[in-house]
């Protein structure tokens, strides 16, 4: 089947993928990794195209579609949908580097690319390039990918080292078997190791400069798509994976109280329950404050207005804000379905275990963001960089 050519059915493509995607989930989670069919399923519909140039392929697909069709995603199973956001995301990434390393890395629309942002690796100048070093954890969805931006640290003299993006070929690194986690398991992120490998100039972005705006493609440096900041761009790939998740336990819980009592209660059926009632209003009014937390600041990034520091600062408090609401939302919706949840096969419980593993994200944690806002309210520095 031929990819799609366009993204303006995008979303209802994924949307009717989602039996499927739901029908894996608990084989995803076994394996550690999203399936063959459901990947497959995912390239036809064009979600590996969402941010990869147009001269490539690409579609450069609004934001706010974005958020759609992550959320989509997530609804039916979240391993599958942070795989998807973090190679979608990295493409974006991709997209910002030498031309040069551009015409190597897409040689086709629907390349796959991972990446991590943690500087585990080291990495050393060399003639025309540097060595590589290291190994790095989190590397989502690798055993699927075709290339990696691998994160690494130059040393620079008294001053702290110089970060570096590395575009390497996955097949240049070796994975460990080492994903055995409780939350998003089926999404693949082992530990991808980089002996000696050698990585050409043109495959090589500074990161300081990245966050600055700065960024060495010339083919997009006009292109308002890329003139986005990426980091901002994270938010809006992150917080949906939480929508998703929160919208697929909810639903799920309003479809189970029809069919199961309350034990040890006159309630013969859970939906006709008062607390049932408070319950399922509740996780909604979450959400729906959520869904406008994001859409607020999506708008804001689309409109492609340059961000102070104050404003950067503000959506990653949101977009933390916008897990934490969507992880509460999950957890009342769990801890009123019952100890019958908790079988393996029952989406709810993964969705839980789901939904906090995005919570301990070092980017998405919530208290880590708001502290970051409140710092600059209250007339501080932010104290990071990535904003």
């Amino acid at each position: 089947m031929t990819a799609p050519r366009s993204d303006t059915d995008l979303v209802a493509r994924v949307h009717a993928l989602r039996p499927l995607i739901a029908e894996h989930a608990l084989r995803t989670e076994q394996r550690r990794r999203v399936t063959s069919e459901v990947l497959a399923a995912l390239t036809d519909a064009g979600v590996y195209r969402m941010n990869v140039p147009r001269r490539y392929g690409g579609h450069q697909t609004r934001p706010s579609t974005q958020v759609d069709v992550i959320a989509e995603i997530a609804a039916a199973c979240g391993s599958t949908a942070f795989t998807a956001l973090i190679q979608a995301g990295c493409a974006f990434i991709a997209a910002l580097f030498p031309d040069e390393a551009q015409e190597e890395i897409f040689t086709g629309p629907d390349v796959r690319v991972g990446g991590t942002l943690i500087p585990d690796a080291t990495a050393v100048a060399s003639d025309g390039g540097y060595v590589v070093n290291g190994t790095s954890g989190f590397a989502t969805g690798c055993q699927d990918a075709d290339w990696h931006l691998l994160t690494a640290r130059v040393g620079s003299g008294d001053g702290p080292p110089e970060v570096l993006w590395t575009a390497v070929p996955m097949a240049e690194l070796e994975i460990l078997d080492d994903w055995h986690v409780s939350g998003l398991a089926g999404s693949g992120s082992n530990s991808v190791v980089a002996r000696d490998v050698f990585v050409p100039d043109r495959r090589v972005l500074p990161v300081g400069p990245l966050l600055a705006g700065e960024f060495p493609s010339k083919a997009n440096a006009d292109d308002p798509f890329y003139r986005m900041p990426v980091l901002l761009m994270f938010c809006v790939w992150t917080a949906p994976h939480a929508l998703g998740l929160a919208r697929g336990a909810l639903a799920e819980f309003t479809e189970r109280i029809h069919r199961r009592g309350i034990t040890y209660s006159r309630h013969q059926r859970q939906n006709e329950a008062t607390v049932t009632h408070l319950q399922a209003a509740e996780a909604a009014m979450k959400i729906s404050c959520a869904e406008l937390m994001t859409r607020d600041f999506v708008a804001r990034i689309e409109a492609g207005e340059p961000f102070t520091v104050e404003e950067r600062a503000r959506i990653r408090a949101q977009t933390g804000y916008v897990a934490r609401l969507c992880k509460e939302a999950v957890d009342l919706v769990a801890a009123a379905c019952g100890a019958s949840s908790l079988h393996r096969e029952v989406p709810v419980q993964r969705a839980v275990r789901d939904v906090q593993a995005l919570n301990l994200h070092s980017f998405v944690n919530p208290a880590t963001n708001l502290e970051l806002y409140g710092r600059i309210l209250s007339g501080l520095d932010a104290g990071t960089p990535f904003l």
